[in-house]
């Protein structure tokens, strides 16, 4: 008897997510990764690349009834969900998975919200489909090989988003497996996202996520209707694992024995997470020694060899950025404005400081190094350390094991908080934030998702 198909496999995990027992803590870190996709999301509405495509959809007449976060848009459901995943990656403190370098809430989330305001669906059943959504994404990107997915120029969390969008929403509109099954295979068909971002600090990397959460929507849709898939889209000699990567290993795609939503970490900084370590360690010896960024004769950086490519190189152009997108993905930039501010928040992301002479002199004085022994346990963690020379000759060091924000390092409730409460008032009046705390607070419990919509959008 031959083998299941991988969706198939994969399709029964999410259906069982579905109907059976949750343990506590995956239904809670659930409801914490919503709390802050919410808060990206909303800190991200009002960002010129946000703008810019809500102002493109209004030329396709994409109007409709589904809430865009933050705005007083509307939008239909899939347009929607492609707005508010645009928006949740535009500031890049969206959650990232560490295994599968792939950020998970910007897609998974918007679609099962689009999806649940369209259905009327408890806030319960937007939680297991995250947990759904979470697990088939995270697992293909693990399976794909970061690194070797990155090298062939794809963007995980726009080719194996797609699929973790799909099963979230087929898990919403109540999807058997063989439902579920089909909308994987259709998702297959709409996997994408191009690395090519980094030539010119484009902003379709933020395209990524909202694009993956339309096209879960539409499989999901269409293998509601019956529309008809392949099994194999996974392993199949065409398929996913043979078309976008070089390195798959197919048995990463199996039960871990736990749930990769609770290996999925939160950013504190506005920047890629290959450069979330590196900047913590460099804060550190900031408060530590009261650095004087003109006193530093140079920095040594040791980074990991997946990121390299995205935050190191070429390193002129790293060193001197011309976008914030370009900002956001240079790691001298990043751990020179760190030191010189005392902070990595969307603020220091901005145009003023990308020419602000103290930075880019310091900018400058960074190094990155290779370093085999932590590419070694990549990308189980995700470690990094820096070392500061002094001009009279002193050196200062700091390693980070897991950057703040990793499930081994995961944020107290109060800075959970403080992250949504100051993301969210980019976008909402102060009492609108509030009536948002306290329906995403009771959300485990409510029998609709339209008292936190509401809450999260602005009046018509």
């Amino acid at each position: 008897m031959s083998e299941q198909p991988v969706a198939v496999r994969l399709a029964e995990e999410v259906a069982a997510i579905a109907r059976d027992d949750l343990p506590a803590p995956v239904l809670e870190r659930a409801l914490d990764l919503l709390r802050d996709y919410l808060g990206v999301a909303l800190g991200g509405a009002a960002e010129e690349s946000t703008v810019a495509l809500r102002n493109g959809l209004a030329t396709l007449h994409a109007g409709g009834r589904a809430t865009v976060l933050g705005a007083a848009d509307r939008l239909s459901a899939p347009h929607a969900a492609l707005a508010n995943g645009a928006a949740a990656h535009a500031l890049e403190m969206d959650d990232t998975h560490q295994g599968g370098s792939i950020h998970l809430g910007a897609t998974v989330f918007s679609a099962a919200l689009a999806a649940a305001e369209l259905a009327d669906a408890r806030g319960d059943t937007v939680l297991r489909a995250a947990v759904g959504g979470y697990e088939v994404a995270a697992r293909l990107a693990m399976a794909l090989r970061p690194a070797a997915h990155y090298g062939r120029g794809f963007h995980p969390t726009g080719t194996c988003g797609v699929f973790g969008a799909a099963a979230a929403t087929a898990l919403v509109f109540g999807l058997d497996r063989d439902g579920i099954a089909a909308a994987l295979g259709i998702a297959g068909s709409q996997a994408a996202g191009s690395m090519e971002f980094l030539a010119n600090g484009a902003w379709t990397k933020r395209l990524h996520p909202g694009w993956a959460a339309l096209a879960g929507l539409h499989a999901a849709a269409l293998a509601r209707a019956g529309f008809r898939a392949p099994a194999t889209i996974i392993e199949g000699r065409s398929g996913f694992l043979h078309a976008y990567t070089d390195g798959a290993d197919a048995a990463l795609l199996r039960p871990s024995g736990g749930y990769e939503l609770l290996r999925t970490s939160i950013k504190p900084h506005a920047c890629c997470r290959y450069m979330q370590g590196p900047i913590d360690a460099a804060l550190a010896l900031r408060a530590a020694h009261r650095l004087d960024p003109s006193n530093v004769a140079r920095i040594e950086i040791g980074m990991l060899a997946a990121g390299h490519p995205i935050v190191c190189e070429p390193v002129e152009a790293k060193r001197r950025p011309r976008s914030v997108v370009d900002a956001q993905f240079s790691l001298p930039f990043g751990v020179a404005v760190a030191l010189v501010c005392g902070s990595a928040s969307p603020s220091e992301f901005t145009g003023g400081w990308l020419t602000e002479p103290a930075v880019l002199e310091l900018a400058d004085r960074v190094t990155a190094v290779r370093d085999a022994r932590l590419d070694a346990v990549f990308p189980r963690q995700w470690p990094s350390w820096v070392r500061v020379i002094l001009r009279d000759g002193t050196v200062r060091e700091s390693a980070v094991a897991h950057p703040r924000g990793d499930p081994e390092n995961f944020p107290a409730r109060a800075e959970l908080d403080a992250k949504f409460e100051t993301l969210a008032r980019r976008a909402l009046p102060v009492d609108r934030v509030a009536a948002l705390a306290s329906a995403i607070g009771g959300f485990s419990d409510a029998s609709s998702v339209a008292p936190l919509l509401a809450a999260a959008a602005l009046p018509r």
